[in-house]
């Protein structure tokens, strides 16, 4: 079963949230660090490293005593990877998302492909929490191969919670897509309601099962809650605003070992979106 923890935007505690629900398992689970961008969910699990291993993209190359400058490649190429203008194509690996057609078109045989390192997935073992943490390589700005990495690790038959990117672009439904159950974190204020409409939106376009849990319950208005009660979107929990759990946050640590008065909302939280207890309709 796979849990997706997503947000509109960041800054909601959707971090908070994955690692807390994975830390409060009782059995092994399996998290995921799908924020290839930024991860940082072995900051608060300080798992042991077990294994590392590179994310390569095949990008063309040209043999230039093959080519005969016919461009078809260039014709081909809707990113622009790949440009002949009459004379041999030059490449932008850059550009390139791998598809390996230029390769197949080319009636001479003079591209062939070879890896460019796009990123690493790193593996750590913390006591129950299997972390599995995608990174991309600094300057690369094609996030969905590294992330497609990080999900090819989970074992069959696994609990997974998976941590995506914050946002609703491409990265983030590379992640959810497939999930089992979406759990989108907001905070009640206009800019929250704003970008969770976003996240609903997409959710529904992907036809994955969703609720919400609102952090810092007591700031901003109501406006969150009268927004899923009208669109009939459950509500999975709310963390009240609490200055400790920031200052938890800033250090580190985790929200259920420094302030174990919490423990119990994740902890409910964990077995319901495991159990549906929630009753979360398919989205439609």
């Amino acid at each position: 079963m796979m849990i997706a923890v997503a947000s509109g935007k960041g800054g909601t505690g959707k971090t908070t949230v994955a690692t807390n629900l994975a830390r409060v398992s009782e059995t092994e689970i399996y998290l995921l660090d799908c924020d290839v961008e930024e991860p940082n969910d072995h900051l608060f699990l300080k798992g042991e490293l077990k294994r590392e291993v590179k994310v390569n993209m095949p990008v063309p190359t040209v043999d230039t005593s093959l080519c005969n400058g016919c461009g078809e490649c260039s014709r081909l190429c809707a990113f622009h990877a790949i440009v002949s203008i009459g004379t041999h194509p030059l490449v932008f690996p850059e550009l390139c998302h791998g598809c390996g057609g230029c390769v197949k078109i080319c009636p001479t045989g003079a591209i062939s492909e070879s890896p460019r390192e796009i990123g690493t997935v790193s593996t750590y073992q913390a006591d129950h929490v299997v972390l599995i943490e995608g990174r991309l390589t600094v300057g690369v700005s094609l996030a969905p191969p590294v992330i497609r990495a990080v999900r090819d690790r989970i074992p069959p038959g696994k609990t997974v919670i998976l941590d995506a990117p914050p946002g609703t672009s491409c990265p983030v439904v590379a992640s959810v897509r497939d999930a089992d159950i979406l759990l989108l974190v907001t905070e009640p204020t206009p800019f929250g309601l704003n970008d969770l409409k976003l996240a609903i939106a997409m959710a529904r376009e992907l036809s994955v099962p969703h609720g919400v849990l609102i952090n810092r319950v007591g700031v901003g208005d109501s406006r969150v809650h009268d927004y899923c009660q009208g669109e009939g979107i459950s509500i999975l929990a709310e963390i009240p605003d609490d200055r400790r759990i920031a200052e938890t946050y800033s250090t580190g640590a985790m929200v259920i070992d420094t302030l174990p008065e919490y423990r119990a909302i994740f902890q409910t939280l964990l077995n319901d979106l495991l159990t549906g207890s929630f009753g979360i309709r398919k989205a439609t």
